[in-house]
């Protein structure tokens, strides 16, 4: 994890926006808060941030809105929802967004903060690692980096939809089985982080489609099939 990570955290319960930032600066993180949209969208568009916590009820401008918002400039800070509402559907329109991730209310200090944690450790590991990049035909997938290439065209991904690639890239024909890649990239498995899985599925295919050698293929009732053209990391 990097030194004094500059977290932004949007949460317009005054009372729990005091707790979580106290016990976060008291784990070594840099925090800057807001407890309205509008004023963390003037915050977004002056600063930048290794990760963006944001509640989606939120006076002024709504969590979401926010998340369009920095998506137009930033692809890669990975963005974590807070959310009270208990439909699957409400959790994955974070997703579709661009979100990363999402916790429910009422959640754990220990939870939030070994999410934030996780996402800031694998983002060290992509600074560190060595280059590599990948050939599916016609793209070109720079991992460290998080870019996608066809030919002039370049496209950031997020972090988690980079690490979701890379597990394919590596595993070329294999069956996948949801349990397995859900422990893998988001490190754990339950109902609501499969329905995410599906969202980013659908993210990687539309990102994929000019290259009709690529394909994510349904295994019914177990997971995923990764095919395309060529396998090896240059």
């Amino acid at each position: 994890m990097p030194a004094k990570a500059h977290l932004l955290y949007v949460e317009d319960d005054e009372s729990l926006n005091w707790v979580t930032r106290d016990n976060l600066e008291e784990r070594g993180y840099h925090l800057t808060c807001c407890t309205d949209g509008q004023e963390a969208l003037d915050v977004i568009r002056a600063q930048k941030f290794d990760l963006c916590i944001l509640d989606v009820m939120l006076p002024k401008v709504d969590g979401f809105t926010l998340a369009r918002e920095l998506r137009k400039t930033d692809d890669q800070t990975p963005i974590l929802f807070l959310t009270a509402k208990s439909l699957a559907e409400d959790r994955l329109k974070g997703l579709r967004l661009g979100g990363d991730d999402y916790l429910v209310k009422p959640f754990s200090i220990e939870e939030l903060a070994l999410k934030v944690d996780i996402f800031l450790r694998r983002r060290q590991v992509l600074r560190d690692e060595a280059p590599a990049e990948y050939q599916l035909g016609g793209y070109t997938f720079n991992y460290q980096n998080l870019v996608l290439r066809f030919g002039e065209e370049e496209r950031r991904l997020t972090q988690r939809e980079a690490e979701l690639l890379k597990y394919f890239l590596d595993r070329p024909q294999q069956v996948l089985r949801r349990g397995d890649i859900l422990e893998s990239v988001w490190g754990k498995d339950d109902y609501f982080l499969g329905r995410s899985l599906d969202v980013f599925i659908s993210r990687l295919r539309k990102y994929l489609k000019r290259e009709p050698g690529i394909l994510i293929e349904n295994i019914h009732g177990i997971g995923f099939r990764f095919h395309h053209p060529t396998d090896k990391p240059d």
